[in-house]
Parts: structure tokens; sequence; C-alpha cells
């Protein structure tokens, strides 16, 4: 495993930097917390791996977080377990000890997928949950057209679903997820119909890419999305998507099916 930043961050992205305000902009969905219910099942004990601020944690089962952000687990609020200081590629439990487990938003950001995938697989008896982007499918957002070099830097980290897939045996559903347009959730495709939001910096800070862009794409963005709001041409082309009800983006749950919970 590669080696942590100051304030433990595993990956490859600095939360101890980035993630200052991450709960301000990146706040639970309802609508994409009902996808993740409904794959949990009636699974009791769960596992939330890279659980960062607690985003999706369901509160009505019994929940263990590892984080290894301290940054993030600062973040956590109250009424949520303290998080476990470890890493996905070295979870610090038996073999089968949770009914379920789960990584939203994280996957990407691992120096070792494989090895974190057959952990979170390792100690599950049940499904594994794995929320990511389809890198695929990441140029449907019109982020594209201002700033194709975060679009680039997603799809080189984001994961292929087959690789996910593979990793969890094979045998995963993949269930795409619609954005809502109201999306609390403030990664970057959450503003599809709120193109405003983006030119704040904190909201920008809170989606990982745009730390591995230099700076000067972050003002050349600005600048070029604030005249093109200014002056219609935004609207003009992508003006329907502010009363589109849903957003078919890159949003993909990968569900890895495990033993019955039976017995």
């Amino acid at each position: 495993m590669a080696s942590r930043h100051q304030d433990g961050s595993a990956g490859d992205a600095n939360y101890g930097v980035i993630g200052t305000n991450y709960a301000t902009y990146r706040q639970p969905d309802p609508h994409i917390a009902k996808f993740i219910r409904a794959a949990l099942g009636d699974a009791r004990s769960v596992l939330n791996v890279g659980a960062g601020a607690g985003s999706y944690e369901p509160i009505d089962r019994a929940v263990t977080a590892v984080e290894p952000s301290a940054s993030m687990r600062a973040q956590r609020p109250a009424h949520l377990p303290v998080a476990i200081d470890a890493a996905a590629e070295k979870l610090p439990f038996a073999d089968a000890s949770f009914d379920a487990c789960m990584a939203t938003f994280t996957v990407h950001q691992w120096s070792d997928l494989a090895a974190g995938l057959a952990e979170m697989r390792r100690v599950t008896r049940g499904p594994v949950l794995i929320l990511t982007g389809d890198p695929d499918q990441l140029d449907r957002f019109w982020l594209v057209d201002y700033a194709p070099e975060v679009i680039a830097v997603e799809v080189r980290r984001y994961p292929q679903i087959a690789i996910i897939n593979e990793a969890l045996g094979g045998n995963a559903e993949v269930i795409s997820v619609p954005i809502p347009l109201n999306c609390t959730d403030g990664f970057g495709e959450a503003y599809y119909g709120r193109p405003e939001h983006l030119l704040e910096p904190g909201a920008r800070l809170a989606n990982s890419a745009w730390s591995f862009v230099d700076a000067s794409i972050g003002d050349r963005f600005v600048a070029d999305l604030g005249r093109d709001l200014k002056d219609g041409t935004w609207d003009a082309k992508y003006g329907h998507l502010r009363s589109q009800p849903e957003f078919e983006g890159s949003l993909k749950l990968v569900v890895g099916r495990g033993r019955s919970l039976a017995g």
C-alpha cells in the first residue's frame, strides 16, 4: 500500500488539504440513499469503507466505519459511530465479520483497488456495494465543454465497472442511479442543472479531481462559464437541464452478491 498523507489519507487525494469543508458540500442525497438501502437488503451489520464524513451510512443498522483521513473523521456528525483509522487495502477484521459492506465515492482513490475489493469481499458475508462513476460515461456531463482536463482526470482515476465486477466475483449487478436535479451530494454531476454552483471554489474543492489539475484550469473555467452564463450561451445549449428532474450520468451502484444471510 502506498504511503499515507500527513492527515492519514491513504489514496491519491490529500483530504488534509481538500477536505476541510467537504461536509458542507457533500451531504447524502435521499434519492441516492434509497438505492443503497435497497441493495443492503436485510443486512444488520454493515461496514463502510472509506467512510469519509459518513454519507449514506444507514442509522437503523449496526455500522462500523473505517476512514484513514483524520480530517474526514473529524467531520463525522455526532449521531454516527466514530470511524476507525484504517484503509481499504488492510481491513482489521476477521473473515465474514459483516452482513454487508459498502464504499461510496472512494474506490477511485485507493492505492490498490484489487486489494481493497478483495478485503471487502473477505470480511463480508453478504452484499458488497460500490457507488462509483463509470469512466465511459463521464463525457455526458457538460463540464467536458469547459474543463475537459478535469473529466480526463476522472476518466483516468475511475476504475472500469468490469474490473470492479470481476474483483467481486464476476456476478455483480450494475445499477444505474439517476441524479436528481437538486442533488444534495455535490459531486460534479450533481450540478448538471445548477451550473452557477460550480463557480464556488468550495464546490470544486469538494470534488477531488480539481486538485489534480493546475489552478489555471479552474481560473479559466470560472471565467468561461461565468461569461457564458451571463450572456446566455450556456442556457442556449443546456438550459433544458435546469428543469430536467433527473440526469442519467455516470453514477453506478455495483452490487456483488455474497452468501445468503439466512442462518
